[in-house]
């Protein structure tokens, strides 16, 4: 069982279903799909997702009109609205992630739609701020930045880069006192790390350790008094299975795991057929380190349900929704225990060319608190939903618009404890 159960009169779970090239948010119950509400002309940050919060809410970043949204899923069920706050941030996100408490957060911006880095604007956002000061840009390195927000009595914005990769910390309070006109902000403290190709991050707040994926390994920083203190990398190499790198990870708060997919293979995105792909997983509490396979295609992000975590695989010998046990008994050892097909996409990528440019993807989501899990069809304006404890399809939701590109999902929960991962996903 989760150790965040819902309340025995709690609500059904809720899906929030973004359409980020058609611009509309929709709120569904599950797993019947009657949508509860509707947010129209919001373009989500795909890349930067959606970001679980306290209290049952959820943010995001709105790419076209430059703001942070906090939204309320449970809210028009008591007749307040779906979006609660709206706060002012830069664009193109590229990533969201908050302190435990979820009033301190922070975005980064990317690329967007451009070949090359072009704004290193960094926003500082306090949801509480006593003096009206709720966000705040300053300007830093360009490029695709990572971020996680530590706690603490000085709470830090640790900013992940590559190209020269380090990491970068700067004091949150100082950047809610930055000048108008997003000033130069220089970090606190700042990290070489030795790869230039980071990409994913994740925050243990039990702990207070941030971690870095980068080809050599999972780079990890914890707090210590005031500062923070290098420990030394986590391999991605487990249970005799060498090679590749992880380029997606996230913390599972339910067994206190780090999760991601190693991928391996030709470095020719054309062959991504051929790509392997393993599971990799690192228990926080114990050390314990594994890895599994998946299967050869396109495996990126995952979702973590109740029992269960949940990867897509997209083929062209057929796309699946791969399920492994994830028993939180001492000495456990995740194993793929099924693997349930999903229905073709037309426009799916095909080999030969790019799994990401120009072709249609597929989106994942679960709650910690809940064992069914939602994968996108994107182009077809469909929503597959499945019971991970029956290992069976439940229903098929439809849309109003076409989920081009996949679209984005967040499945939430009441009390399902989904903040304790305080990074957008």
């Amino acid at each position: 069982m989760s150790p965040f159960p819902p309340p025995a009169s709690a609500s059904p779970p809720r899906l929030l279903v973004s359409d980020h090239v058609a611009g509309r948010i929709s709120l569904l119950d599950l797993p019947d799909g009657t949508e509860r509400a509707e947010a129209n002309h919001r373009h989500l940050s795909e890349h930067a997702g959606f970001l679980a919060l306290p209290d049952g809410l959820v943010a995001c970043v709105d790419d076209r009109a430059g703001e942070l949204l906090v939204l309320d899923p449970y809210g028009p069920d008591a007749g307040r609205p779906l979006i609660r706050r709206r706060v002012p941030v830069a664009v193109p996100a590229e990533h969201l992630a908050a302190d435990p408490g979820g009033r301190l957060l922070a975005v980064t911006t990317g690329l967007g739609r451009n070949e090359e880095a072009w704004t290193g604007l960094l926003t500082a956002v306090d949801l509480d701020a006593p003096d009206g000061a709720v966000a705040v840009r300053v300007r830093g390195r360009t490029g695709e930045p990572g971020v996680t927000v530590l706690g603490g009595p000085s709470p830090l914005v640790v900013v992940r880069h590559r190209e020269p990769g380090e990491l970068l910390a700067y004091r949150h309070r100082a950047l809610m006192g930055s000048a108008p006109s997003c000033p130069p902000a220089d970090p606190a403290l700042r990290i070489a790390l030795p790869d230039d190709d980071g990409h994913g991050d994740a925050h243990d707040p039990v702990t207070g350790r941030a971690f870095a994926a980068a080809g050599s390994g999972v780079h990890r920083v914890r707090r210590q008094d005031d500062g923070l203190m290098t420990e030394a990398p986590l391999s991605w190499s487990a249970d005799g299975r060498s090679g590749g790198r992880g380029y997606y990870l996230r913390l599972d708060p339910v067994r206190r795991m780090l999760w991601s997919c190693v991928r391996g293979g030709p470095g020719d995105p054309g062959q991504w057929p051929q790509w392997t792909n393993d599971a990799w997983w690192h228990h926080l509490d114990t050390g314990a380190t594994g890895r599994l396979e998946l299967g050869p295609g396109l495996v990126f992000r995952l979702a973590v349900t109740a029992r269960h975590i949940a990867y897509t695989r997209v083929h062209p010998a057929g796309d699946e929704l791969v399920l492994l046990s994830a028993d939180r008994e001492a000495g456990f050892r995740p194993e793929v225990c099924a693997r349930l097909p999903l229905p073709a996409m037309a426009g799916a990528p095909r080999p030969g060319g790019t799994p990401w440019d120009g072709v249609q993807r597929r989106a994942v989501a679960a709650s910690p608190g809940s064992g069914l899990v939602a994968v996108s069809r994107g182009g077809h304006g469909e929503v597959h939903v499945f019971d991970t404890d029956r290992m069976a399809p439940v229903t098929t939701l439809t849309l109003p618009t076409p989920l081009d590109d996949g679209g984005h999902l967040a499945l939430v929960t009441p009390g399902d404890g989904a903040h304790a991962d305080p990074v957008g996903r």
